[in-house]
């Protein structure tokens, strides 16, 4: 079976629904096309005839927040000659609850125009998982008429109710709602229809109260970043979601379709790259996940005391590239337990309130628990993964498809692996996690630190291989403790974390900025170098924008603004290639080679992580670094003002609104800092 293909698809999304039809608006019988709700798919087809005619699609856009306009014409109808003169804009409004259509037909012919209008429905309430592996067979549920103009369907545990206001409505196999009109020369009609889903069982709901992030006020030289800004604060706006028991914890599904539900990792990097613009989802996504924090050794589900979550489902869900089955809450994931640390730790520097940071403290204990009892099964000192169970993923950090862990020559690694990245994630979650015990007086800080340092020895010795630019960190470690010696971004995420050195740091920064990876629309997850390398590999090639904006904001910290910089502006010039709405991955093809970036087909689009890049973008070129319980903040912008002159107020810290200027040379100024904060200038 073949995944179904997503790029050329446009999606409307209101989490925990979204829409994905064609660029003509029109829902298709098809592939991934339909209204997906909470991991099943509740409409099928919506597809609009007039007079039994497709109307011949022109353009469509965004229209904000859970909302698209498709424009097409039916030039069957109205005057004859070249310019079309009934012209229909089907604006699609996506709802947590369902969908909405508004057809407005407008005739600027000089006589009268009648027609039918029909709306061809179906529903198969196939699986989310099902679909995505392209083996979804799920006949359409017959329709009862449910009153006038009204059609319903049913399963087990949900129900669709689609309504059209003066239409008729047709039941059973072929299901449709049909209207006639009857147009005056230079008159306009408007019909619409609704759908509603009640679906009890649920695994996550809509987020309730208001946004959890202070919208910016921004202001650029370089307008792509505003654009940016604009388009994925409103995707991000739409992916907010909360479990049944606990609707005001706010946390960001992680993309449309196939994702769009809790996930530990996901859902942590997003947070923590919104946190310039307050800690209420920060601190909303860390309860969540603390709620579900492990409690007891399952081999099936991968759950361990400590250990944050993977994945959250409705249903045990396939992993169709493998054939397998894992369970609805899965903790697969080698990665979550300490981001979730470092997110803690740094919703307290950004003036996360220290009741709440104090109240997940037992949480944090129990997550180094995980880190010094159950990361590490073998004793070697370094956290390592293996799916125990043969029917989870086999790869579980971040990169987890099947074949992205490999060595320079392409062979596969035997689990079980031990990630670079992960070693860094560790040294620097024992680090933030020793300072949080030391602020609120709890013991164990000094164990932590020793932890860290002799992680920093072991990884000194253990990762670095040589390669043909110098020497570097593998990608892993092998089921046999030998290095698998492949150049990846993977690296990138080591900066900062404090377990290089500063010469170890600058060696990765001058490696990252090779050709061989920064050459494409942002930073290769593998180099063009190795033989695994493809352009259009899920992990082995390909460009992520969520990862490039890691190792962006990595750089910057370290200080390797030019490298920094030049990341950045590939972003910027692949959100334009976008409509700004960057997607989950894309093409690793060197620009001189193609001009603008090629679709990954299978990409998800909206993605919280890569929308929460245009964030980090800003971000680093403002370079605003808090840290509230210290009483300071650290102002260090890009040398020099690389992405041109930036103001972005409505940045929150400590629940102030701050606002930081940087002008053309590469001056800052801020204003709004809380009382009591000192600012600190870097350069």
């Amino acid at each position: 079976m073949l995944q179904p293909l997503l790029h050329d698809l446009v999606s409307t999304v209101m989490a925990p629904a979204s829409a994905l039809s064609g660029a003509d608006g029109q829902i298709r019988p098809s592939g991934v096309q339909g209204l997906f709700r909470a991991d099943r798919r509740v409409l099928s087809q919506a597809r609009l005839l007039i007079d039994g005619f497709e109307p011949e699609a022109v353009g469509h856009a965004p229209a904000g927040p859970g909302r698209t306009r498709f424009v097409s014409l039916a030039r069957r109808l109205g005057d004859p000659g070249p310019d079309p003169t009934v012209r229909l804009d089907r604006v699609r409004e996506v709802s947590p609850h369902g969908m909405s259509e508004r057809v407005e037909i407008v005739s600027t012919a000089s006589v009268p125009v009648t027609a039918t209008v029909t709306v061809e429905l179906a529903c198969d309430f196939a699986a989310t998982d099902a679909v995505k592996s392209g083996r979804a067979t799920d006949l359409p549920v017959p329709a009862a008429l449910d009153g006038q103009g009204r059609l319903s369907w049913r399963s087990a545990d949900t129900q669709v109710t689609v309504t059209g206001a003066g239409a008729q409505a047709r039941p059973g196999d072929e299901p449709r709602l049909s209207w006639e009109i009857s147009l005056a020369p230079r008159a306009r009609t408007t019909l619409a229809w609704q759908l509603a889903v009640e679906d009890p069982d649920a695994a996550v709901v809509p987020a309730t109260g208001s946004l959890e992030w202070s919208p910016p006020r921004a202001a650029a030289a370089d307008r792509r970043i505003t654009r940016l800004l604009d388009q994925s604060l409103a995707d991000l706006s739409s992916l907010r979601l909360a479990e049944p028991a606990a609707p005001g914890d706010t946390f960001l599904g992680a993309g449309v379709p196939w994702f769009l539900t809790l996930f530990g990792r996901d859902s942590i990097w997003a947070a923590r790259m919104l946190l310039p613009l307050g800690t209420e989802l920060a601190a909303g996504t860390l309860r969540v996940l603390a709620r579900r924090q492990g409690e007891r050794l399952d081999r099936d589900s991968g759950e361990a005391p400590g250990k944050i979550m993977h994945e959250l489902r409705r249903n045990a869900f396939a992993l169709p590239q493998e054939g397998k089955r894992v369970l609805a809450a899965y903790y697969g994931t080698i990665d979550a337990t300490p981001l979730w640390i470092s997110l803690l730790h740094d919703a307290w520097r950004w003036g996360m309130p220290e009741e709440e940071v104090e109240a997940l403290l037992p949480h944090l204990g129990a997550a180094l628990g995980w880190l010094a009892e159950h990361a590490d099964p073998d004793g070697d000192g370094f956290l390592e993964y293996i799916d125990a169970s043969g029917r989870g993923l086999a790869n579980q950090g971040w990169k987890d498809s099947g074949d992205s862990i490999r060595f320079h020559d392409g062979r596969l690694a035997e689990p079980p692996i031990a990630l670079a990245e992960v070693q860094g994630y560790a040294h620097q979650a024992a680090l933030h996690g020793a300072a949080l015990l030391d602020a609120f007086g709890r013991p164990g800080a000094d164990r932590w630190r020793e932890y860290a340092a002799a992680l920093a020895v072991r990884f000194r010795a253990a990762f670095w291989v040589d390669g043909a630019q110098g020497p570097f960190p593998a990608l892993a470690l092998d089921r046999d403790k030998r290095p698998v010696n492949a150049l990846t971004s993977n690296i990138g995420h080591l900066l900062g974390t404090g377990l290089l050195t500063k010469e170890e740091s600058a060696q990765v920064a001058a490696l990252l900025a090779e050709p061989s990876m920064a050459e494409g629309f942002g930073l290769r997850t593998m180099s063009s170098c190795e033989e695994g390398f493809s352009p259009l590999s899920y992990h082995c090639g390909s460009i992520w924008p969520h990862d490039t904006a890691i190792v962006i904001a990595a750089l910057a910290g370290e200080g390797f603004d030019e490298q920094a910089a030049t990341l950045a502006e590939g972003l910027l010039a692949a959100a334009e290639s976008f409509d700004y709405r960057l997607p989950e991955l894309y093409g690793g093809d060197a620009r001189h080679q193609v001009g603008r970036p090629v679709a990954y087909p299978a990409a998800c689009r909206p993605q919280a992580w890569s929308a929460a890049a245009a964030v980090t973008i800003a971000h680093v070129a403002l370079g605003l670094y808090p840290d509230v319980p210290a009483g300071r903040t650290l102002l260090r912008p890009l040398a020099g003002a690389p992405l041109g002159a930036l103001t972005v107020g409505g940045l929150r810290v400590a629940g102030g609104d701050v606002e930081v200027s940087v002008a053309h040379d590469g001056t800052a100024t801020v204003t709004g800092l809380p009382s009591g904060l000192r600012l600190v200038h870097e350069r």
